[in-house]
């Protein structure tokens, strides 16, 4: 499975890839809407753990553009914020599969990376294998 962490601290962002990484995730990491975008362009991902709060960008506008570009990509939103704690996240961003605290322990995201991700590996296998 390929994950794409977009995330402006890069302590966190590495913490949280070391764990989806000895899951046995593929993880790219980038810092900015512009690197995440990038990192669309170039690579089929099948979740996104993205912080809904960038420093250097809009979470918003690479959530759309992964809909667009990555339609079957999941996203699983972070934040430390209490925007959308009501769950109208949903709502808005129709690739949304969970919005959680940016304190959640890295262990805990990596097993909800692995549902959200399971399934898309089993297509993207048959896919490849048709």
């Amino acid at each position: 499975m390929k994950v794409l962490i977009v995330e402006s601290e890069p302590e966190l962002a590495d913490m949280w890839s070391r764990h989806l990484r000895r899951q046995g995730a593929a993880v790219l990491a980038a810092h900015s809407e512009a690197e995440a975008v990038s990192a669309l362009e170039n690579n089929l991902v099948e979740v996104i753990v993205l912080d809904l709060v960038l420093e250097n960008g809009s979470a918003f506008a690479v959530a759309d553009y992964a809909s667009y570009r990555q339609p079957k990509a999941r996203v699983i939103f972070v934040t430390g914020t209490s925007f959308f704690s009501d769950g109208s996240i949903f709502r808005h961003i129709p690739n949304a599969c969970a919005f959680l605290p940016s304190s959640i322990p890295p262990e805990d995201l990596a097993v909800l990376v692995d549902h959200y991700g399971e399934a898309e590996d089993t297509v993207l296998e048959r896919v490849k294998h048709a």
